[in-house]
């Protein structure tokens, strides 16, 4: 069987000068430290005293296992992480490599911040850098869409499908056997018997059954996610999963307050804005929704702004065999609210909305955006196949877009209901409108900031909101709002349920660009050293463990 070895980025590229200036100099120096400026320090930690001894001792284990997953992370994004530390001779370059996984900036588009770099590759190093659309979708290969291969020119220069399982086999095997060290300390069987399938998993790129096992448990204490997931680092063709690890703590009494609002998910999806075609596809019976507290992230979900919530698993198949779990990390946005979001509300909402911004109306946002996301379309209705392979890389993009305006739609189907009042619904109102200034913050590099600018652009398409020139805030006005919502999440239903490319195109550049005056607000907030994210000081070190 022919061999071929995995050619990573390691090259530099033609050279280019970060804002004029050489790291040696001191406007560099300032720039640069500028940019890591834009994070703020949060220390990821948590109460582990009440966990079991075995628990605790499992935690070190499964850190390192995660530090593994970071080194694959960084041979997708960049290449050779060393290579680039020694490189790179200026430490506030170096820390911020570390914070974006390569020497591009992911709050300034993926454009290089050190010289002797290009733009970052739209297909990062999942592809051939010279790859282009036309070369790929001539190539007659089964698995070139798959989300766990890297594709590769061979030695004649024709290309070549590498699973995953090949291409990180080293790495694949030292995590499993942490996994299965972790397992012998698992005193919840159903978390053992997810560590092993998640082990066998990484070496056979099958997670079916590791992804079944992992819905089976519901009463462990501590949970970890960790294999290929998000595809949002391919902005190439948007198949290829990064690899990511959470390690988690749950909030049992916390999760026990979000178990109504499962119970209800039928009822809502039946109150969808579309067709009764285009909601057939029923999450199993099993989804549930549980709160948590992080306690270390590493690989893509590291890279750059921090995920504070998950809604997994991704496989449509076992969505309808097992259901879908919905995970709120209350820690991480908790800190995002208290250092980033609540600033922003209190200097870009009108004095008299204010009083509508709060945690709880963030939290809830953030839940429903996860059961959203099991609300959406993974089948064209159609026709056959699947919305991503149709909406290629507009899929994550629309697909976040859905999920936060469809977040919304719930809340606001709730109140109809019955089951929040009138006060939360503006307090979730005003507060997402808050947050879409938050995540625009992101820019273009990444789906939730394309996202946030597109929600701004159709709030202002729908007169869902006026700004204040007086004071330069912002008003909410809620029935407008509603509609909004409400119009707005059909249109893009309808467009993942018919995998409608053209669409999904045409709804992103006429909606998804940064307006002059949305820019000049970034641009107030920015002078008034609001941090755009986080930035995770953890590991051993942050934990008491003893």
């Amino acid at each position: 069987m022919k061999r071929t070895r995995i050619l990573f980025l390691t090259t530099i590229f033609s050279l280019t000068v970060f804002g004029g200036c050489r790291p040696a100099d001191e406007e560099y120096q300032r720039q640069i430290r500028e940019r890591i400026d834009q994070y703020a320090d949060v220390v990821l930690t948590t109460d582990l005293a009440w966990l079991s001894e075995q628990e605790r001792d499992m935690i070190p284990i499964l850190i390192s296992a995660a530090d593994i997953v970071d080194d694959i992370f960084w041979m997708q994004s960049y290449g050779s992480k060393d290579q680039l530390m020694d490189f790179m001779d200026d430490p506030y370059a170096r820390e911020y490599a570390r914070i974006n996984y390569g020497p591009w900036g992911r709050l300034e588009g993926h454009t290089p911040f050190y010289p002797g770099f290009e733009d970052k590759p739209l297909g990062a190093n999942f592809y051939p850098p010279d790859l282009e659309r036309e070369e790929f979708n001539e190539w007659d290969h089964p698995d070139k869409r798959s989300p766990y291969t890297m594709i590769r020119r061979d030695a004649d220069g024709s290309l070549v499908s590498i699973p995953y399982a090949e291409a990180f086999a080293e790495h694949n095997q030292e995590i499993a056997l942490l996994l299965e060290k972790a397992s012998m300390l698992a005193e919840y069987s159903p978390f053992a018997d997810y560590l092993m399938k998640l082990a066998e998993a990484l070496l056979t790129d099958d997670y079916r059954e590791s992804d079944l096992a992992w819905m089976q448990m519901k009463d462990n204490n501590i949970d970890l996610v960790l294999r290929p997931l998000d595809t949002g680092e391919d902005r190439k063709f948007g198949h290829k999963a990064a690899h990511s690890a959470y390690i988690v703590v749950k909030d049992h009494d916390r999760s026990r307050k979000l178990e109504r609002f499962v119970e209800m998910v039928p009822a809502l999806q039946a109150r969808l804005p579309v067709p009764a075609e285009y909601k057939q596809e029923v999450p199993g019976d099993d989804s549930d929704m549980y709160v948590y507290d992080a306690i270390y992230y590493a690989g893509h979900c590291n890279a750059g702004p921090k995920i504070i919530a998950l809604h997994l698993p991704h496989d449509p198949e076992v969505q309808q065999k097992a259901g879908t779990r919905s995970m709120q990390l209350r820690n991480v946005m908790e800190a995002k609210f208290d250092g980033i979001l609540q600033p922003i509300g209190e200097m870009m909402i009108h004095e008299e909305q204010r009083e509508h911004i709060s945690f709880d109306a963030f939290f809830h946002l953030t839940a429903f955006h996860e059961i959203a996301g099991g609300l959406t379309i993974s089948d064209r209705v159609t026709g056959p196949g699947s919305v991503r392979d149709a909406l290629r890389e507009y899929h994550g993009i629309i697909n976040a877009t859905v999920s936060d305006l469809m977040a919304l739609y719930l809340i606001t189907q709730l109140e109809e209901m019955g089951e929040l009042t009138e006060e939360e619904l503006k307090q979730a109102y005003v507060t997402s409108f808050a947050s879409v200034m938050r995540s625009s913050r992101f820019g273009t590099a990444g789906a939730h900031g394309t996202a946030g600018m597109i929600r701004f652009n159709i709030f202002a398409r729908e007169e869902a909101f006026e700004r204040c020139q007086e004071t330069d805030t912002y008003q909410v006005h809620f029935d407008n709002m509603r509609k909004a919502v409400e119009k707005t999440v059909e249109e893009l239903l309808i467009i993942q349920g018919d995998g409608n490319y053209r669409a999904a195109q045409e709804l992103i550049q006429t909606y998804g660009a940064m307006s002059e005056t949305l820019q000049g607000d970034l641009d107030r907030i920015n002078r008034e050293d609001i941090p755009v994210d986080v930035v995770f000081r953890q590991g051993l070190r942050h934990l008491e463990l003893d």
